[in-house]
């Protein structure tokens, strides 16, 4: 199996967007594009008005992961409209209109996603897993970076892997938080398809991206024997 790669874009060198962007677009298969109201959690990041620049400058496909505590058709259609090609929403905030939303974003083309934190146990999606295209694990708290890996959802990263070949799911289990070098192999072995990683992932390797891309790419193949493209 060959593991995808995603930047988290809130991560990188905000002040040279343009230049990030067209450095990172050979090696990415996706875009990770967080968006944070300061309710769902205390901090704030990037808006769907980001994703509608940068596609002028990219054909890699954006996943809006919202961390967003008011997630109507509103915002979900604005969010495509600007660029994303995955929406990423979390179960307690959309369990009253979860199929409208899904319903939705299907209709458009687009891809559904869900997000789970690791307080939340994966059950809560079996009433639309089979809609769901993109299954992020989170590896710590939603909203901040520096934080500790929690190793129980390596658990649940293999649950899902489970339910997928027992139970014929089609989505694609991503891990973000603590993506870097010293979890890769676990994440991998327990069945992560695709890597979202930040700082501590790719843009502390180097002030350079490029050279950083070089350097997590190496340390990606290393730990999992494999190719990321």
């Amino acid at each position: 199996m060959k593991v995808k790669f995603s930047p988290s874009l809130m991560c990188m060198d905000l002040l040279n967007i343009e230049r990030e962007i067209k450095t990172m677009n050979p090696k990415s298969d996706y875009y990770h594009v967080d968006i944070i109201d300061y309710h769902y959690c205390r901090n704030m990041s990037l808006a769907p008005c980001f994703m509608e620049q940068i596609k002028k400058i990219t054909d890699v496909p954006m996943d809006a992961h919202l961390y967003v505590d008011n997630i109507d058709r509103e915002l979900v259609q604005t969010c495509m409209d600007s660029g994303a090609e995955i929406i990423t929403m979390p179960p307690d905030v959309i369990e009253r209109q979860a199929i409208i939303l899904m319903r939705q974003i299907k209709a458009a083309g687009k891809k559904v996603g869900i997000f789970i934190n690791p307080a939340v146990r994966l059950e809560v999606i079996e009433p639309y897993a089979d809609m769901v295209d993109r299954l992020l694990i989170m590896t710590v708290d939603a909203g901040f970076a520096g934080q500790k890996f929690v190793p129980q959802s390596l658990d649940k990263i293999r649950q899902a892997k489970a339910w997928k070949r027992e139970r014929g799911y089609t989505y694609e289990i991503a891990v973000d938080g603590c993506c870097n070098e010293a979890y890769y192999r676990q994440l991998y072995d327990a069945g992560t398809e695709v890597f979202i990683v930040g700082t501590s992932g790719l843009f502390s390797k180097d002030k350079d991206t490029a050279k950083a891309l070089e350097i997590t790419e190496n340390l990606i193949n290393e730990a999992l024997a494999v190719t990321i493209r």
